[in-house]
């Protein structure tokens, strides 16, 4: 069986002037993130560590990019370690003759990189076929708001209507009023023409009375 073998890029910073159980603290918060993660935590971690880490870092990632041709922010930081280094022995004297003895510790700080797994491509493709089902439901939305617009004009053309027929009732209202003027003159005079001859008639009786009484 052909076992495929990962590439791994690896920085390591030696003789490194502090504790090694201090940079531990560090090293175990970017162990198993990916590079721009590593970034992020250390660049807001307060610890002195982490300055010294992030170098040892930035030069793993030029490591895999000069030399291996990988992309640095696809990497992963597969093992971050530390390791005691030699221990400087220095001396202070004290009262009485005495000595005080004082530890300057080294460590080697080790970054280990491997390409990212990029399996996260699979999803896209049930989102494919849901855009044709979208497609299709606008289109009767579409068709019943063209009916709309049509339906809407003939009420709006009936109401106009409605008042060019109301100012055509008002006129013939005011119109009718001056036809009975008209007819009351016209009695009149048609009662003043018909009564002549009946006072013409009524008074020659009279006379013809006068003359019988005389």
């Amino acid at each position: 069986m052909s076992t495929v073998e990962t590439q791994e890029v690896r920085a390591v910073a030696k003789w490194v002037r502090m504790s090694p159980r201090k940079a531990r603290l560090v090293a175990d918060h970017i162990r198993g993130r990916s590079v721009p993660e590593a970034r992020t935590v250390l660049a807001f971690t307060q610890r002195a560590a982490a300055r010294e880490i992030e170098k040892v870092l930035r030069s793993a990632v030029a490591n895999a990019e000069a030399n291996h041709g990988l992309i640095g922010d696809d990497l992963v930081v597969s093992a971050a370690y530390v390791d005691e280094g030699p221990v400087m022995k220095r001396w202070r004297a004290r009262a009485r003759g005495r000595v005080a003895r004082i530890k300057k510790p080294t460590c080697h700080i080790t970054v280990k990189l491997v390409p990212g797994d990029a399996s996260a491509t699979a999803p896209a493709l049930p989102p494919t076929a849901a855009p044709p089902v979208e497609e299709a439901a606008p289109e009767p939305v579409a068709a019943e708001e063209a009916v709309e617009p049509e339906a809407a004009p003939e009420p709006r053309a009936e109401a106009a209507e409605e008042p060019s027929q109301l100012k055509s009732k008002p006129e013939e209202e005011a119109e009718a009023p001056e036809k009975p003027e008209t007819e009351a003159k016209a009695e009149p005079e048609a009662g003043n023409s018909e009564p002549e001859p009946a006072s013409n008639g009524e008074e020659a009786p009279k006379k013809s009375q006068t003359s019988s009484d005389s």
